[in-house]
């Protein structure tokens, strides 16, 4: 091939690889369960496979793949608040009686589809749990209690699957993470191994003595026993199938993760025309024409960070330095899109006060921000390779794109200012000070509102999750910054003494956050190694 595949087929391709991988782990599991460990302990004891046998392999194989296509729809990048079932059902009403534009906004289509996907969800995973347990277990139907036994096991079977379905849920593990290390497929699932099986046991052990504790309120129907000893037999046989299904969920979970998240190379093979022609192009197309928050989207920004950061891939990075600078612009501005998102709307609640923003987020919930902060991954994604393109750029752009394209002023305003709004955000407010006022190098002074109501106000947005996010945030952005000043300290240090800083590395524009003075003190701060 002379070009690498469309995202769309990259994805497409991960997901049936995911099918395939999946169905030989539940294959070897209801394998080595039934054989070594369900079967002795049966009436029928082991015997040779059967008709029966077979039907219930097919079976349990079938339930296992309808629970995986189920969790891969449901998987996203992103964690997003889904849309509430009153907000669908008024939804729904106005869009067949009122007017058709219920569903026009993108955000609430992308949250109605979470609600549906939630639901749909924990219906699979009712239904593989019923199925599943029924299968593995093979109780004999031919017995004088064998339908009300398959009718016991299945239901208890059914009530494994909601739960974990809403532990899962709950726990949000249906948000892909992508590792920061990318190991080999094959060691990554075997690192998760031991943690998969922990998780099982303790699972699998939670829910049995939950599912016998609300068999006890089912009709009669389904409490008779012919005697105790099949009574013992059976809580005896279910728990090592309970066991087995849990633990083919586990490894189903874990085996999504490692194969979509990682890394996938868009650049075309090497040797091929479009390595010398455009190699950054399948690149670029995957990060701008992708939807966002989508997984091609996110693949594409990893693949970018990655290669701006390796040596291994300096050749994919010399590209983005030709000549008429093109290339260099659009990864610069694809990169810095969602830093001016981020910075812009923490800066519609903080320009006027930082304690008339906080009464604001308390008032709303925190959920605007909650949802934006939950895009950490890019937003770090985006700050690291924008650093890395823009220290490399004093080596190894050789025609000066970065400089005279005005992108160098661009990334450490945007970088800056993303910054003071993420500070503001956690609680510091940022003055600029006249020269008597100044207080240690760059001239910024953190000054503090000297009311109880606003210590309070703090205590309480430090004490929210989205803080800790914040903060993770803002190291990223000084680590960012110091990685660009650090490979420009002695050019920025004279331009500093000339007088042209404030030319040379910020934009002529209003900032998306602060004024510029306010960004060359921050610079100058950095500059002297006293930013924290």
């Amino acid at each position: 091939m002379s070009s690498s595949p469309p995202p769309e087929v990259v994805v497409k391709n991960r997901f049936l690889g995911f099918l395939i991988w999946q169905s030989i782990t539940s294959s070897v599991i209801f394998i080595v369960f039934k054989t070594l460990l369900i079967s002795p302990l049966t009436y029928t004891g082991l015997a040779p496979p059967s008709f029966l046998s077979l039907l219930a392999f097919l079976i349990f194989h079938l339930s296992q793949l309808f629970f995986s296509a189920s969790l891969a729809l449901l998987s996203s990048p992103l964690s997003y608040s889904p849309a509430s079932p009153l907000q669908l059902a008024v939804s729904i009403i106005r869009f067949l009686f009122v007017s058709g534009d219920s569903f026009s906004s993108r955000d609430f289509r992308r949250r109605a589809k979470l609600s549906l996907g939630f639901f749909f969800f924990l219906a699979a995973a009712g239904i593989s749990g019923f199925l599943s347990v029924i299968c593995i277990c093979e109780w004999p139907i031919e017995s004088s209690d064998g339908m009300q036994m398959i009718g016991r096991v299945g239901f208890r079977g059914f009530t494994f699957g909601l739960l974990y379905a809403c532990f899962y849920i709950y726990q949000q593990r249906w948000v892909l993470e992508f590792p920061i290390i990318q190991r080999p497929p094959f060691y990554s699932f075997k690192m998760s191994l031991p943690f998969a099986i922990k998780q099982t046991l303790k699972f699998s052990s939670s829910a049995y003595i939950f599912s016998a504790v609300v068999l006890v309120f089912l009709p009669n129907q389904f409490k008779t026993f012919v005697t105790m000893k099949k009574f013992i037999a059976e809580q005896i046989i279910l728990y090592p199938g309970s066991f087995s299904v849990v633990l083919c969920w586990e490894l189903t979970h874990h085996l999504h993760q490692v194969l979509h998240a990682k890394r996938f190379i868009f650049a075309p093979p090497k040797g091929s025309a479009a390595t010398e022609t455009n190699p950054s192009e399948p690149l670029l197309a995957a990060l701008e024409e992708s939807s966002p928050g989508s997984l091609p989207q996110f693949l594409a920004y990893l693949d970018l960070c990655m290669a701006c950061e390796n040596n291994v891939d300096a050749w994919r990075r010399a590209a983005f330095f030709e000549e008429t600078g093109e290339t260099y612009k659009r990864v610069i501005a694809v990169c810095l899109r969602p830093l001016e998102q981020l910075a812009s709307t923490l800066g519609e609640g903080f320009e006027t006060s930082v304690e008339k923003a906080y009464q604001q987020s308390n008032k709303q919930q925190d959920s605007k921000y909650y949802e934006l902060f939950n895009s950490f991954q890019q937003f770090a994604w985006c700050a690291w390779t924008v650093a890395f393109l823009t220290a490399r750029s004093r080596k190894e752009d050789r025609f000066g794109v970065a400089q005279l394209s005005g992108s160098n002023a661009a990334v450490i305003s945007t970088l800056l200012s993303c910054l003071l709004a993420v500070e503001a955000f956690m609680g510091r407010k940022t003055n600029v000070q006249t020269p008597h006022q100044l207080m240690g190098p760059g001239g910024i002074k953190w000054a503090t509102l000297n009311t109880g109501r606003r210590d309070v106000a703090v205590a309480k947005k430090r004490s929210c999750p989205i803080h800790s996010k914040a903060y993770a945030m803002a190291d990223v952005l000084k680590t960012s910054i110091y990685y660009i000043t650090s490979a420009f300290h002695d050019g920025m240090i004279t331009s500093d003494k000339a007088g042209l800083l404030e030319k040379d590395w910020l934009i002529s524009g209003k900032p998306l956050f602060g004024t510029r003075e306010l960004l060359l003190q921050k610079l100058n701060l950095f500059l002297d190694f006293r930013a924290s």
